[in-house]
């Protein structure tokens, strides 16, 4: 028995994805759909291959990288990609740590500048008034 497969249709319709975005993970390789015609059908393992795709995008993972990831299974499979997954967490961990410390430098900032300027408002206001 053969497993089920989604249409191009109903594959861009379970991942909330657009067309154009499903096209483009075919031509950069991330997916590789089985083709009858010019009709495209995609199995479990495109399926699981999207859900990895779109948490990997969540978490900021370029496609690029994805895309390398991804063919590590194919080539070296569960265990060395788990591996290589855990060396790209980390960096990932590491580059959000530092973009978090940035913003809440940033709002700290931007909160002290708030005030500073509230502040001669209202000592501005209130000499109007006088």
């Amino acid at each position: 028995m053969s497993e089920p497969k989604l249409s191009f249709k109903e594959m861009c319709a379970k991942f909330d994805v657009t067309p154009r975005t499903l096209r483009y993970y075919e031509y950069i390789e991330l997916l590789a759909p089985e083709r009858q015609g010019r009709s495209r059908y995609y199995g479990a393992r495109e399926c699981a291959r999207m859900t990895l795709i779109l948490r990997g995008r969540k978490f900021g993972f370029q496609l690029e990288e994805l895309r390398q990831w991804l063919m590590i299974y194919d080539q070296d499979g569960t265990q060395a990609q788990m591996n290589v997954f855990l060396e790209m967490a980390d960096r990932k961990l590491i580059e959000l740590s530092e973009q978090q410390k940035q913003l809440e430098d940033t709002i700290q900032e931007l909160k002290a500048l708030r005030q500073t300027t509230q502040s001669l408002v209202t000592q501005g206001h209130e000499k109007l008034t006088q």
